[in-house]
């Protein structure tokens, strides 16, 4: 499969940009892990002092492209109060994460010129206003997980994904191990590049904010795999596109 590269120009459609569409603050875990790939064990305690932000993940993807899809920043305006800038927010989030607005529909926030930088000055106001951690759990995707996943299901998924990315859209997957559920998380994919072995992905984590994160598709096993992080041992894994559709 061979992927046409296409620009923004062509689609109409701005690319999710990683430096400026995603939140600046992080999603905390609750746990710390310890992972021993010797043995092949995973060890956890918790952390102390315990998080205030936490089990978000699903929460800030689903965010980051209301804010993708439905704002538009305006850093020669000036700055606004806290209170406009909740009700802001508000109309933001109250928008569908899964289809994106007419551009003169698009709420302006003031005094800012993306989301990180909006992010970094507005933490506490963005934390309240995103939503509570039950948003990561009542999802109506979670339904999929606990079907079986072929691996013929992954191929098409990779190949979907890199068609999507190629139009310059901004899928939101779920990573998962079920029923283990050593994975359940939630991350935003922005670039694809086609290998000889599949596909690596470029993705916005929302537990790890700083950098961008590669999830790889390898062809021959049909099988996702992300490295080793903070979080999670590294390994293979299923992944499932959500806010597509009306049943995901």
């Amino acid at each position: 499969m061979m992927l046409a590269k296409i620009n923004s120009t062509e689609t109409g459609v701005r690319r999710f940009e990683f430096p400026r569409d995603t939140f600046a603050f992080a999603n905390e875990l609750h746990w710390e892990y310890h992972f021993d790939a010797e043995a092949g064990k995973t060890t956890f305690s918790k952390r102390n002092p315990k998080p205030i932000y936490a089990h978000r993940c699903f929460v800030l993807t689903r965010a980051a492209r209301q804010f993708f899809y439905h704002a538009r920043f305006d850093a020669n305006q000036k700055a606004a109060s806290d209170e406009i800038y909740r009700q802001l927010i508000h109309e933001v989030v109250s928008r569908s994460p899964r289809m994106p607005g007419e551009p003169e529909e698009q709420i302006v926030i003031p005094g800012f010129a993306n989301l990180r930088d909006f992010s970094q000055a507005r933490e506490k106001l963005l934390k309240a206003g995103c939503g509570g951690a039950w948003r990561s759990y009542f999802l109506r995707s979670h339904w999929r997980m606990i079907f079986p996943i072929a691996r013929a299901h992954q191929t098409r998924t990779a190949e979907n994904l890199a068609v999507t990315l190629n139009q310059n859209h901004s899928p939101i997957i779920h990573l998962v191990k079920f029923p283990a559920l050593t994975i359940n998380h939630g991350m935003i994919l922005f670039g694809v590049a086609e290998t000889a072995a599949g596909f690596e992905f470029q993705a916005y984590d929302p537990n790890n904010p700083k950098t961008p994160v590669t999830l790889r598709f390898d062809r021959g096993p049909q099988t996702f795999f992300l490295p080793a992080n903070t979080y999670w041992a590294g390994g293979d894994l299923n992944v499932i596109e959500i806010y597509c559709d009306w049943f995901l």
